[in-house]
């Protein structure tokens, strides 16, 4: 009978040996001293082994325990080689098996920060629940059970992306053979919608002349002030503005050109500059125009603005979270470019939408390139005639105030 003692004592030799352990287990020593557990058996007639696992991390006793299983299930009929093969290929396609490999294989093409949102999203709302159920066997009442508890949470716009997500790495395990079709489609019309979007944005003319007008005022830092005066002006998201790069700008040429590698989608970009664009560009650079960033970090010139900046200087003006936030500038230029009329392909490739053909988006950045430099030089316009009436309206309310019947009011001088 074998004992630990026995098992310590034993030592490597030149070619592996067996340990004998009763009813099919045995210990096999390697030259190089691992120890693996084995169980042999026969199935009509055919002679399999079964792994049992490592000495010392599975102990005599263990291993006596796992044979004793494997043996009943073999006098059920059963083979546990098949089962344990089963176990491993259910496992390979787990829900979170297969949504780390569509991860790994798209993200390379995400940006840093939208990468980094899609994988918490999944391991806090998902992968809990459905990561271990074979993708092939969720069900739609399963998935809706995950989005409605991130719904009551309150979170109603990242239960919208998590069902986005997951309709993703379903049609993916659909293409990969993993799945038979995509359990997300059943799920549209389930949620409600998310009211107001996800950023925070004002779109009535009236409001956006008044902000316009508060931005001029701003009293902080100049890279942060020309900072939100750009941002209405080319609707980019807040990233690719703070971390803008004097390199990238041609202001004869009045064109603005992202590298890819900042792109959320990593495609090329242009923002053409309207005539209001380049004029606080060219305030700007004898400030910062001998460095690498347009807007340098107040600390260090070797960083941009910190990534709070924007929406920090907005609510310095008195704007709230639910008022109005630094991505809400591209909710703005969508909502009223579109109401003006403007191309809709032309809005969306200038607000960098991704493109569903990545190959095409590579090769189509400058799509609809003539009908966006008028779009964007006109949008600069209506916003300036926007900042125009409601300096128009409050000096007037200002001349029209200066006297209550004959009384002057405070401060006044009597002339």
């Amino acid at each position: 009978m074998l004992t630990d003692t026995a098992i310590r004592s034993a030592k490597p030799r030149t070619n592996p040996y067996k340990l004998a352990a009763g009813a099919g287990l045995y210990l096999l020593i390697n030259p190089n001293g691992s120890r693996w557990w084995r169980f042999k058996y026969r199935v009509s007639g055919k002679e399999k082994l079964l792994s049992l696992g490592v000495y010392p991390e599975v102990t005599l006793k263990e291993a006596r325990d796992r044979r004793d299983e494997a043996r009943r299930e073999l006098a059920a009929g059963g083979d546990p080689g098949v089962r344990r093969k089963a176990e491993k290929a259910a496992q390979a396609d787990g829900f979170e098996a297969v949504a780390r490999e569509w991860f790994g294989k798209f993200s390379a093409n995400w940006a840093d920060s939208h990468s980094s949102k899609v994988l918490r999203r999944l391991e806090m709302d998902v992968f809990p629940w459905l990561g271990s159920r074979p993708v092939g066997q969720v069900t739609p009442p399963e998935l809706l059970t995950c989005l409605r508890r991130v719904e009551k949470r309150g979170a109603l716009d990242t239960a919208h992306r998590v069902h986005q997500n997951c309709g993703q790495i379903f049609r993916y395990a659909v293409a990969t053979g993993r799945a038979e079709r995509d359990p997300a489609a059943d799920l549209r019309g389930a949620l409600p919608p998310a009211a107001g979007g996800h950023f925070a944005s004002i779109t009535e003319p009236k409001r956006i002349g008044e902000l316009l007008q508060a931005i001029d005022g701003y009293s902080g830092t100049v890279t942060s002030k020309a900072a939100l005066r750009l941002a209405p002006l080319v609707f980019v998201r807040p990233g690719e503005l703070r971390q803008a790069e004097w390199v990238e700008f041609d202001l004869e040429g009045a064109e603005w050109r992202i590298p890819a590698a900042r792109m959320k989608m990593h495609v090329l970009h242009i923002v053409p500059l309207s005539r209001q664009a380049v004029a606080i560009l060219r305030e700007l650079c004898p400030v910062t125009g001998s460095g690498r960033y347009l807007f340098p970090s107040v600390r260090t010139t070797a960083r941009p603005l910190s990534d709070n900046t924007l929406n920090a200087a907005l609510r310095r003006l008195g704007y709230t979270t639910q008022d109005m936030t630094a991505h809400g500038f591209r909710s703005m230029a969508s909502t009223l470019l579109n109401e003006q009329g403007w191309q809709k392909d032309a809005i969306e490739r200038q607000l960098a939408h991704g493109e569903r053909d990545e190959v095409r988006a590579a090769y189509n950045y400058a799509e609809y390139l003539p009908e966006r430099r008028k779009m964007m030089q006109a949008w600069s316009d209506y916003l300036d005639g926007l900042k125009a009436d409601r300096k128009n309206r409050v000096g007037s309310n200002a001349g029209a105030a200066r006297t209550d019947g004959d009384r002057p009011l405070s401060g006044d001088v009597q002339s």
